[in-house]
């Protein structure tokens, strides 16, 4: 039998239950990072800000390869609600768990090689090299924690239980700032301070998400080990995070190439682009929340076989966000120039910023289709799907990059970020009418389809 909750009514109020708790969750992780940069900067020093900030940037780039831990388990984790298969769900995050866990410790046992291979990558000064290896050699013990949380996640938002995310994010967060103020600030522990806060965070997070996902701990279900450790059901699932990954990769070459690309420009101009991937940033956040809702219930209205349920949950889900886009562009065109001026002093900065603003206005309904789009495939585990069409898409977006750059200049780079966001939506909209005829098909004919 089916989850009570996953068949219970499809309404705008359950979709905004989920995505509020994740959009306000999403809103403490830049607050922390200005408190992180801030705390250290209190010393008077610029290299401990550099330490820091570079010795973030490599374990987060690290971690950010396990993202599919969160995607993967979401939808899959929602099918199995929706299918009533109870026992699947917990063996899921066992599963995923497991493959957090060990990362992690991976990553323990080869921290040298990692770390000599980042500072070959990300060459700083002598001094900020020092501190920031001081720094990461006390981080990286986190690791395991900081893997597995993806899995976590992933399982609170399968099961509807998104203001477990925002308690949890709530609880790391705001320890990470009280205990970095006390051994940054009040015991004078520097870089390494910050370093220990976060680490405690972490494993303190991990325990209490643990705590929060207890449903998949009753009865004998966590350790069904025949069930966990079934072939096939392993090999689906490390097929799903496979090529959840590769899409993953491609979207992040993407991204890094834009940034590369805008270097090129001079240095005004690649600052202007800094600030207006801001903007950037505060869309993700904010419409991450409507995805989330998506991934959980048309995974659910899939595993229960629902076709019109599925096509519902993925419309209703969508017109939320973008309800929110619209919102969030205007914003953009009223206040733009005034958030530029807060984030920089720099005239000729406030100048580039504000004349490339339009792209920025433009990018919500341009992504939108995309993001949510995104939320309907990885909700139904579609990800061999999801992988074809980031490589065609990523094959466009290099096309008119190699065009529009050598034309229009840092335009073009903005042109091009936007038609990669519409190639994505177009790329992933023609597979959708064969993903929604699979529903409730034999399993043979619900294959995933490249």
């Amino acid at each position: 039998m089916a989850d009570s909750k996953a068949e219970g009514p499809l309404t705008h109020r359950r979709i905004l239950a989920i995505a509020l708790p994740i959009v306000l969750s999403n809103a403490t992780v830049p607050i922390l990072g200005a408190v992180d940069t801030g705390v250290v900067g209190q010393l008077g020093l610029p290299q401990p800000i550099g330490a820091v900030g570079i010795g973030a940037i490599i374990l987060s780039s690290i971690y950010w390869i396990f993202g599919f831990l969160r995607m993967g388990t979401t939808g899959l984790v929602a099918q199995a609600r929706g299918g009533g298969d109870v026992g699947e769900t917990g063996a899921l995050l066992m599963r995923a768990l497991m493959i957090g866990g060990a990362a992690g410790f991976v990553f323990v046992l080869a921290q040298a090689g990692v770390f000599w291979a980042a500072f070959k990558l990300a060459p700083a000064s002598a001094e900020v090299e020092e501190l920031a290896r001081r720094y990461l050699a006390i981080r990286i013990w986190g690791a395991p924690a900081a893997i597995a949380i993806y899995a976590v996640t992933g399982w609170l938002i399968a099961m509807e239980k998104t203001r477990g995310v925002l308690l949890l994010q709530l609880w790391m967060n705001g320890l990470n700032i009280g205990l970095d103020l006390f051994f940054v600030l009040g015991l004078g522990w520097g870089v390494g301070g910050v370093a220990v806060a976060t680490l405690m965070a972490e494993w303190s997070g991990l325990a209490l998400g643990l705590w929060l996902c207890r449903a998949a701990f009753t009865g004998e279900q966590w350790r069904d080990w025949a069930r966990i450790f079934d072939r096939e059901r392993l090999r689906r699932m490390m097929s799903v995070n496979g090529d959840i990954m590769i899409r993953s990769v491609i979207l992040q070459a993407g991204i890094t190439t834009f940034l590369f690309l805008a270097a090129g420009e001079g240095d005004v101009v690649l600052a202007a682009n800094q600030v207006l991937l801001q903007f950037l940033s505060i869309v993700t956040y904010a419409l991450d929340g409507f995805a989330f809702a998506a991934e959980a219930l048309v995974g659910a209205a899939l595993g229960a076989g629902d076709r019109l349920r599925f096509r519902r949950a993925a419309i209703m889900a969508s017109w939320w966000g973008l309800g929110l886009s619209v919102p969030l562009a205007l914003s953009f065109w009223i206040f733009g120039q005034d958030i530029i001026a807060l984030m920089t002093t720099a005239p000729r900065v406030r100048e580039a910023s504000a004349h490339f603003l339009p792209w920025v206005i433009a990018a919500p309904l341009a992504g939108i289709a995309s993001w949510m789009l995104d939320g309907v495939f990885i909700g139904a585990t579609w990800t061999r799907a999801m992988r074809g069409a980031m490589i065609q898409a990523g094959l466009v977006y290099v096309a008119v990059l190699c065009v529009l750059v050598p034309l229009f200049g840092n335009h073009g780079l903005w042109a091009s970020m936007l038609i990669f966001y519409v190639a994505r939506a177009v790329t992933l909209g023609l597979r959708y009418r064969k993903l929604e005829a699979t529903i409730g098909a034999p399993p043979e004919m619900g294959r995933q389809a490249a």
